[in-house]
């Protein structure tokens, strides 16, 4: 573990946004408060920056650690960290949390300050998850982080927002009190502490890394969120305000998957190769359902969060495939997919300030009418379906890949989501941009180009979908260490075939 400044670097960047929400409780006027949640923004993306170039690509161990005695007793510290799979998270939170702002500047002007505390303290809970190194202390973040949210959507969200906002805390707060328990049980066995590097070093008896992962699952799947208990998401996404979308689409799904990543299989490896097949099937499985559902959505809003499900299937299909080409394009994937879906989320918001329906029927001839826009929509477009060239195309590739690897039939159907995929994303846009535009509608649209605040909001996404796509090894080479440390420990766990009948001994042991 190394420390790569003399400042405790990860402290200010996880808490200067929550610095910046104490602050606004002290200003009144709209304009302040909106400048000043942009700057403590661009201020937690500028701090957090400098961990990039300072960071060594050629070791597993954390880095820029801070740790501290907490709660002695309990065996609790405070205790932060990043490797080089949580550092891209720390990016990718901190770039959107600048966008948010941004494409909130005008469509907000009912409880300004309100909205402006929840961004920030929702971007303070989820630099918090990916840093945390204790227990304990993430296990706050996890749950600090669901209360903004409830609130964005609850709030600002659209007609349907309280049962959205409900049925989205109630989904997350289960799966998350299943994990408390696993939580607990981990600290009993492991000698009292919470110390996530030392617990992951422990080798757990596979019944009880049999539980544990399905406690661990609950909380991660739901989060994903994987096919079934995907629900949630749908409606989450439609009814929430467009920064709570692109929030959650670009950080606070790819939570569950980071949990898998942190947890799951570093600590509990048996169970992992045990559960991989299932849990790959119901990735093929979210792939499919997700990519035709969205062929049916009537609301631009509810076809992309329906196409997330089908995204976030290729996530845990790759790592699940518990190879390096697998592991490396999930990771790689979750960066493109925050970037993508955040990025087609800001353009919704974007045309739906000028018209105020989400409604595909309501659309048409915006090619004509907003030629800028229809532009930078098709970049988004090409890179949610995986064009070569775009950061969508390596990503889905190395899954692929991964997956053919791990068994054949599974890269066969998981790659008809690809094609799927671009039939339903080329559709929407015909529809939106090339069909006959509905005069009744378009009568009451007041349609103006990308303005210049909306254009600089896009710019850094469709730079990151170029250079991620022409040039993948920039994020690979921070990753791809703590990937294959991560191998290791899978590689040193016991065959699937000879696991069950391990806990079949265990079971018979008890007695």
């Amino acid at each position: 573990m190394t420390n790569n400044f003399d400042y405790p670097i990860l402290t200010v960047t996880v808490f200067f946004p929550l610095l910046g929400a104490l602050l606004l409780l002290f200003v009144r006027n709209a304009a302040s408060i909106r400048w000043i949640s942009l700057l403590v923004t661009i201020g937690t993306f500028i701090i957090a920056s400098p961990m990039l170039c300072a960071f060594d690509k050629t070791t597993h161990l954390m880095q820029f650690v801070e740790k501290k005695p907490w709660i002695p007793s309990l065996g609790i510290n405070y205790f932060l960290g990043i490797d080089g799979i949580s550092i891209l998270f720390i990016f990718l939170t901190a770039l959107l949390g600048v966008l948010s702002v941004l494409v909130s500047w005008k469509s907000i002007d009912t409880k300004v300050k309100e909205f402006h505390i929840a961004i920030l303290a929702m971007e303070a809970g989820m630099l918090g998850v990916f840093a945390s190194l204790d227990f304990f202390l993430f296990y706050i973040f996890w749950e600090a982080m669901l209360i903004p949210m409830f609130i964005l959507i609850g709030v600002w969200g659209g007609a349907n927002r309280v049962y959205a906002a409900v049925k989205f805390f109630l989904y997350t707060l289960l799966g998350s009190v299943l994990m408390l328990v696993g939580i607990i049980v981990l600290y009993l066995y492991g000698g009292s502490t919470l110390d996530i590097l030392t617990l992951s070093n422990i080798k757990y008896p596979f019944y009880l890394q049999y539980w544990i992962f399905l406690a661990f699952l609950a909380a991660f799947a739901v989060k994903v969120p994987m096919f079934p208990v995907h629900t949630w998401l749908p409606d989450a996404h439609t009814e929430a305000p467009t920064a709570g979308s692109v929030i959650l689409a670009g950080v606070l799904i790819k939570m569950g998957a980071y949990g898998f990543l942190r947890f799951s299989i570093p600590m509990f490896p048996d169970a992992a190769k045990f559960f991989a097949a299932p849990l790959i099937i119901l990735s093929i499985v979210g792939i499919i359902y997700g990519a035709m559902v969205c062929f049916a959505q009537k609301d631009i809003k509810r076809l992309i969060a329906y196409s997330s499900v089908s995204h976030m299937g290729f996530v845990t299909l790759g790592i699940f495939s518990l190879n390096s080409q697998g592991l490396e394009g999930g990771i790689l994937q979750m960066i493109n997919h925050g970037i993508i879906t955040g990025a087609l989320f800001l353009m919704i918001g974007i045309i739906y300030e000028r018209t105020h329906t989400r409604m595909i029927a309501d659309y048409g001839g915006f090619a004509s009418l907003v030629p800028w826009y229809a532009g930078v929509f098709i970049i988004f477009t090409f890179a949610s379906v995986g064009l070569p060239g775009t950061n969508g195309f390596i990503g889905e590739f190395l899954i692929i890949f991964g997956a053919f690897k791990a068994k054949w039939l599974w890269g066969f159907l998981a790659a008809t989501g690809i094609i799927l995929g671009a039939g339903y994303m080329l559709r929407l846009y015909q529809k939106v941009f090339f069909e006959k535009a509905n005069p009744e509608a378009t009568s009451r649209f007041h349609l103006t180009d990308l303005s210049l605040r909306e254009a600089l909001t896009l710019l850094p996404l469709i730079i990151l979908v170029f250079w991620i796509g022409l040039y993948p090894q920039a994020l690979l080479d921070y990753m791809h260490v703590s990937v294959e440390h991560l191998i290791k420990k899978t590689g040193s766990a016991a065959g699937a075939e000879n696991l069950m009948a391990q806990y079949i001994r265990e079971i018979f042991r008890w007695f």
